[in-house]
């Protein structure tokens, strides 16, 4: 089966080397969270996801879960797994004090979810989950309704869940038909059902809070007509302590494709009691809260799925004796074709791990950088990368997966090796929190149009002034300078056709994002191969040159042609009527 190590020497390396995320210590928030403190935690975390967690993921996937009479049985050890992981504090690293997290910065919680997910991506979905729930609580309940919820969540010791998707309503949540009426005392009775509810019923947590969108008798209708409630699998005493059980249950689960060991569930709210979070008819934004980070979140499976393919990978190529290499190598790493292979994968995933870092990063000095300026420059930094993170990193999941499988050749197709569940874990990250299709129209619908362009040419400058000189570093600085070049001329170009011919924008929008992504992995690698040039390890340095050279000349290259592609109208194409397909 896939076995898992974490790659402590390249996490180090990026934050301590490339991000500098020491910098966070200087903000009074995060004034305990020095290099060392960093570097100690991701190592202890490191300790637990390998020794309990990553064990469980082949078993996981070939039990799954199973459901039967409203419960969900999850696979054998993830209960206890599950409570290790939460009490050991992992799940509240990131969550404010006054509620019982441990206030760290949110760089260092998704470090660890890189990690956890390498492991065991079907895990990782219910902190994952949890975590969304309680940002979203934060950002608009009640001081009630926070002080009822959050403690437990924060811990972790309760979970969560996100409620927005029904049968007729998916990526068009203005459908969503799911009624909360009125009770009379404060709460709300909801009516409805919703489907593929990731961890929506179990029994590894004492109760389960559900995070819902619905709509009130007299809201209008669409997507400004909904609100959001909380909805707890069990009502609360007035003590707090745990009630009867509410008008929720699991109806039935689904059978994936991948993430077996993930409970997705069809839940029907039957006159379940709810309380509004937030105002009324504000649902949508009040939701997106959670939908954003859950975003970058899903972009942290995908890295980690690219990580655990690509170690896998590179282990079974270096031991594989298949033929004879034209150096007179015996082990397949050294044939042409296996080392192109692998350094495409090292390639996407040491430059996507800078990518989710630094997005990391920016979520930090957004929320608690004392600068207001700081502040307002890292949200337009966030809100930039978030497409980037979420659809290249989970697409470089699926691909790279299928990499590994064809590095294995025909072991790579066979159960037992355990590289096949990558490419169908992998699957559904392109899918959920949006697909990768909604994230390129997010990028070049709304991104390149915030503050007429503002945060486009943020990267072109921050880029241009890593970029300049040549000298020791010309073979990756001056293709990175006219990789710029030609993508500010299609943001211009799609600013323009967004307004006269958003057909054509829309068409090449997916293409425009992967040009982006390897843009900004180009920027990425410049800024590897300088840090590790300044360092003292020779073979680290040599490793990261030659992976410099070969994203340079064989992945930057392509994006000058996708740009002209995405340059090209799509009027023609796109009036050939449905019949004729």
């Amino acid at each position: 089966m896939a076995s898992y190590k974490a790659p402590l020497r390249e996490i180090q390396f990026v934050l301590n080397d490339v991000l500098n995320a020491g910098q966070l210590a200087a903000v009074p928030a995060f004034a305990e969270a020095t290099p060392d403190t960093l570097n100690a935690l991701v190592g202890e975390a490191a300790k637990l996801i390998e020794e309990e967690i990553a064990p469980l993921n082949a078993s996981g996937d070939q039990q799954g879960c199973t459901w039967a009479d409203g419960e969900v049985r999850v696979p054998d050890g993830a209960a206890q797994a599950y409570k290790l992981y939460w009490q050991a504090g992992w799940v509240g690293l990131a969550h404010p004090t006054e509620f019982g997290g441990q206030g760290l910065p949110y760089l260092l919680s998704k470090v660890v979810e890189e990690m956890l997910c390498s492991a065991n991506v079907a895990f990782a979905l219910y902190p994952g989950l949890t975590t969304g729930c309680f940002e979203a609580i934060l950002a608009s309940g009640s001081d009630q309704i926070k002080q009822q919820y959050l403690p437990k969540l924060a811990t972790g010791e309760w979970t969560g869940t996100m409620c927005l998707t029904e049968p007729q309503a998916g990526s068009d949540l203005a459908a969503v038909k799911t009624r909360a009426v009125p009770n009379g005392d404060g709460s709300y009775a909801l009516e409805g059902g919703k489907i593929f509810i990731t961890s929506g019923e179990h029994t590894m947590a004492d109760n389960i809070i559900h995070f819902v969108l619905a709509r009130l008798p007299d809201s209008p209708p669409g997507i400004k007509g909904l609100s959001t409630f909380v909805v707890p699998k069990y009502l609360l005493r007035p003590d707090g302590g745990i009630g009867e059980r509410n008008g929720v249950r699991c109806v039935s689960i689904e059978h994936k494709m991948g993430i077996h060991g993930s409970c997705t569930c069809s839940l029907q709210f039957e006159g379940a009691r709810g309380w509004m979070v937030g105002q009324p008819n504000t649902g949508i934004q009040n939701m997106f809260v959670m939908m954003n980070m859950s975003r970058i979140m899903v972009g942290y499976q995908g890295l980690g799925l690219c990580e655990l393919a690509t170690q896998n990978a590179i282990a079974y190529a270096k031991d594989r004796k298949q033929g004879r290499a034209f150096n007179g190598g015996e082990q397949i790493i050294e044939h042409p074709d296996v080392r192109r292979m692998l350094l495409t994968m090292k390639a996407v995933t040491e430059g996507a791990r800078v990518l989710a870092y630094e997005t990391a990063m920016y979520v930090d000095l957004a929320h608690a950088h004392p600068d207001a300026a700081v502040r307002d420059e890292a949200q337009d930094w966030v809100e930039l990368n978030t497409p980037l993170v979420k659809a290249f990193c989970t697409d470089s999941a699926f691909d790279l997966g299928s990499l590994a499988v064809q590095v294995y050749g025909g072991h790579g197709f066979i159960r037992e090796h355990g590289i096949e569940q990558i490419v169908r874990d992998a699957k559904i990250l392109c899918l959920y929190e949006g697909t990768n299709g909604i994230q390129a129209m997010d990028l070049v619908r709304r991104k390149l149009m915030l503050h007429n362009g503002r945060l486009a040419q943020r990267f072109f400058a921050k880029v241009r002034s890593e970029s300049t000189g040549d000298a020791p570093l010309g073979f990756i600085a001056k293709p990175l300078r006219e990789a710029v070049d030609e993508l500010e001329a299609t943001v211009h170009w799609l600013q323009q056709s967004f307004k006269t011919s958003p057909e054509d924008a829309g068409f090449g929008a997916v293409d425009f994002l992967r040009a982006f992504s390897l843009t900004y992995l180009g920027y990425n690698w410049l800024r590897m191969a300088k840090a590790a040039s300044a360092g003292t390890d020779e073979t680290f340095r040599r490793a990261k040159l030659t992976t410099t050279q070969f994203f340079a000349a064989r992945m930057l290259s392509q994006v000058a042609p996708l740009c002209r592609g995405v340059r090209n109208p799509a009027g023609e194409l796109m009036k050939l009527e449905a019949e004729a397909f």
